[in-house]
């Protein structure tokens, strides 16, 4: 887990509907992850792997932003923005499968040059026969 120093929040004034409350509460979370404080957890690799795959959600500075309003308490949003976070992450670091290239067989390929050759014949048959006298 990441120490608390690499994250910033910064709170604000939620949209919407809550009557009068929403108006004096600042319960909206805008949670941010310098990576430069990251660095030293992650690894270099790791923090260019998650800036690669989370480009579209850095901001001008080259940090993770997640916001949150969904709740009226600014402590559930705070929980959320760090559970979205903390998935973003998780999902960035899984490593995908390298696909290994196979060769079709030979059976396969029989089918397929099979198929096409019914597919062939049915629009043979569809043509119209010129007329001999």
């Amino acid at each position: 887990m990441l120490p608390k120093d690499c994250f910033t929040a910064t709170f604000s004034r939620s949209g919407g509907a809550g009557g009068q409350h929403v108006n004096k509460t600042e319960s909206r979370v805008d949670l941010r992850l310098d990576f430069e404080s990251a660095r030293e957890v992650l690894g270099d690799y790791d923090v260019a792997r998650i800036k690669r795959a989370l480009a579209n959600r850095l901001d001008g500075d080259g940090r993770l932003i997640a916001i949150s309003s969904e709740h009226k308490s600014q402590f559930q949003n705070y929980r959320a923005a760090q559970e979205r976070m903390v998935a973003w992450i998780a999902q960035a670091l899984v490593r995908q499968k390298r696909r290994i290239a196979t060769k079709p067989t030979r059976g396969s390929k029989v089918r397929r040059l099979d198929a096409k050759k019914r597919r062939g014949d049915i629009k043979k048959g569809r043509q119209s026969k010129p007329d001999h006298d």
